[in-house]
């Protein structure tokens, strides 16, 4: 099998299954960074990073990214096309028949079920995310001490950044700004 068509049945497959929008992928993609190498756990967090400061939805930008760092600009298309494709096809079968079964009991416990399972994969995925972004495990194996189980540095910018967006409804754009300045600045 080409790595392009893996690419896109990889990505098919976690389309077809990533209930919840796009952070929903992050558990397809936590096991395909396992069951293929094509990416790091560490390189999920970049996607993340990247996705959410450009336009466009979380989940396409990660699947292109991860398509493009696999196999180019082919990998790319092939990740992006593979994360769409269930999409499309699901949309136009429901709207062709979501009137005629709206009021159906098992497409409303299929919704019902769905909910909780949405919720469920974006925990995970963002329990994940949090490892990888404010926990350093080299650093506490190698000292012993609690202190340096977390990166203190980090922790602090989501908590700001956490109660600024509650406190303020600035635009996330901004926050997303903000964020990469001060990562730059210090230097995480």
């Amino acid at each position: 099998m080409t790595v392009l068509f893996r690419l896109f049945f990889e990505f098919f497959k976690t389309g077809l299954f990533s209930v919840g929008g796009g952070l929903a992928t992050l558990p397809f993609l936590y096991e395909m960074s396992d069951k293929t190498g094509w990416f790091t756990h560490a390189d999920i967090a970049d996607m993340i990073a990247v996705s959410e400061s450009t336009p466009g939805a979380i989940g396409i930008n990660m699947s292109t990214y991860a398509g493009f760092k696999t196999a180019g600009l082919p990998g790319a298309i092939a990740a992006s096309l593979g994360l769409a494709a269930p999409c499309v096809i699901i949309i136009l079968i429901i709207a062709k028949f979501l009137n005629k079964f709206r009021n159906n009991r098992y497409v409303e416990g299929a919704f019902y079920g769905l909910r909780p399972a949405s919720i469920a994969m974006i925990t995970v995925a963002g329990i994940n995310v949090a490892k990888v972004a404010l926990v350093n495990l080299n650093a506490f194996e190698a000292s012993g001490r609690i202190g340096d189980l977390f990166i203190w540095k980090a922790i602090l910018l989501g908590a700001v950044i956490f109660i600024a967006q509650r406190k303020l409804k600035w635009s996330p754009v901004l926050f997303i700004a903000i964020s990469a300045a001060v990562g730059i600045l210090c230097k995480f």
